[in-house]
């Protein structure tokens, strides 16, 4: 790595640990900030990211990102709370929110089953929908989970284990090819849900 002075290189190497950030990109922001940045600025980033780390959490509910607890979609009156909406991560919700089409709840797995990474059903957020059903208030779920090889097998996962305990299950159609993202596809309307059992004989 070329001898940059120490705060610069620290910088550089802290960079680099964000997605799809390399050494030459890393270098680009760092130099970027030092050359075209006031010293304020660079204060309002570094007080915006520990702003984030102190006052962000998770919904005790959903398991949504939120500043308060319950989130604002757990917490509104207004939405349907017969119908959750299951997505893998929670910045999926905001594509959903963004079709304004969907006035249900939402349930986070925090992730997909995924064996070869060791992501198995115990390391995704299921238990928490289970006990939310237990109050016998959800009368359908939708499964919007990526139409990967991951969403789907966690999909067809979920459809087994929740279908047996009286409620429905339906799989979101989404705009998007196979192996594709919910970010980036588009939420149907509620006329366009499929019921996931012929998904799973698929499987």
């Amino acid at each position: 790595m070329p001898d940059y002075a120490e705060p610069i290189t620290r910088l550089i190497q802290q960079l680099k640990r964000l997605p799809s950030v390399g050494q030459k990109s890393a270098e680009r922001m760092a130099f970027h900030i030092l050359n075209n940045w006031s010293k304020e600025e660079t204060g309002v980033l570094a007080e915006a990211l520990l702003d984030m780390k102190e006052k962000i959490g998770y919904c005790s509910v959903c398991n949504n990102i939120t500043d308060v607890d319950p989130c604002q979609y757990c917490s509104d009156p207004t939405r349907n709370p017969k119908l959750v909406c299951v997505v893998q991560q929670p910045h999926n919700i905001v594509a959903v929110e963004r079709t304004r089409q969907y006035d249900g709840a939402y349930h986070v797995l925090m992730g997909a089953l995924s064996p070869l990474s060791g992501v198995g059903p115990d390391q995704l957020k299921i238990k928490g929908l289970l006990e939310r059903m237990k109050a016998g208030v959800i009368e359908e779920i939708i499964l919007a989970t990526n139409p990967n090889v991951e969403g789907e097998a966690t999909a067809v996962y979920l459809s087994k284990l929740l279908k047996p305990l009286g409620v429905r299950v339906s799989r979101i159609a989404m705009g998007i090819p196979v192996g594709g993202d919910l970010d980036y596809g588009s939420f149907t309307s509620r006329a366009c849900r499929q019921d996931v059992s012929a998904a799973s004989q698929a499987v």
